[in-house]
């Protein structure tokens, strides 16, 4: 079986760099004539996987619009994730988990497991409980040939001062950015994978300064990043070659609401505008 990498690679060689959130606000179900319920969220999103087939390769379900119906919406985000899976879209559950110990191994099974009913490609994941907190979840996603997306540096102003802040390791010569040492590691996981880009990933803001936070080239190299923060958020498609450099072949430009916004009637010929102005190329 491929990598997730590799399959990622593949999807974004096929279709371009975009990845469509799926994102069912309460006032987006509102507009799209929905009801604000597990079964309006069900139905917003299973249109945005029909609205997306054959024109992007990725999608990313935000899990709290689904978690927040309980059981209910749980139910409807399965099967969401497994009507874009059948579809082939690779699917990465925007779910934010960071933990400890056992608490992150059944994590790792709900989000990674195959045939598990919440069953991604890939999960974003929290590192702010120390850089070894994640291991085990990351060696378990490698060993399912799935993915992870770490936090890195996010958008969100207040985040800065984290993210940006300096290390203290003793066994090194000098410290390094919070987010740095973040990227740092998870790009260690890919080394040795086959293909160009590698399973475990890094979540980065479009619209943040990379310097700020020491994210280099170099210290990005072969690792994919997630980027929200295209369309509503201000970054543009132009951008991301000026953002991201020499790594913005890696790079996933997430958007959401610039998407939404469409409407149901409106959504699928959206969806090929936004993905036609990174340049994807045309298939069907």
């Amino acid at each position: 079986m491929t990598t997730f990498g590799q399959r990622l690679s593949a999807a974004m060689a096929d279709h371009g760099p975009l990845c469509v959130g799926i994102d069912p606000h309460e006032s987006l179900l509102s507009a799209w004539g929905m009801d604000v319920t597990a079964q309006g969220t069900r139905d917003f999103g299973l249109r945005v996987v029909e609205a997306a087939f054959g024109t992007v390769g990725v999608v990313k379900p935000q899990v709290a619009f689904f978690e927040r119906f309980g059981s209910a919406g749980f139910a409807a985000l399965e099967d969401v994730m497994r009507a874009a899976r059948e579809a082939g879209l690779l699917v990465i559950a925007d779910a934010k988990r960071g933990d400890i110990g056992t608490t992150m191994e059944g994590y790792a099974t709900a989000w990674l497991t195959p045939g598990s009913p919440l069953e991604a490609d890939a999960v974003t994941l929290s590192p702010y409980l120390g850089p070894d907190s994640l291991q085990k979840t990351l060696m378990t996603a490698l060993r399912l040939d799935k993915g992870a997306f770490v936090l890195a540096a996010t958008s969100n102003p207040d985040a800065l001062s984290v993210q940006s802040a300096m290390t203290v390791d003793p066994s090194a010569n000098e410290g390094e950015r919070v987010a740095e040492r973040i990227a740092r590691d998870v790009g260690g996981n890919n080394v040795g994978l086959p293909g160009a880009l590698g399973s475990i990933g890094v979540v980065i803001g479009a619209t943040v300064d990379r310097a700020a936070f020491g994210l280099t080239d170099v210290v990005l190299a072969g690792t994919p990043i997630l980027a929200p923060g295209f369309g509503a958020q201000g970054a543009q498609p132009g951008d991301l070659r000026r953002l991201f450099g020499y790594v913005a072949s890696g790079v996933l430009a997430s958007e959401s609401r610039s998407i939404l916004s469409a409407g149901p009637d409106r959504l699928s010929e959206r969806i090929r505008e936004r993905s036609a102005l990174y340049g994807e190329k045309s298939h069907g």
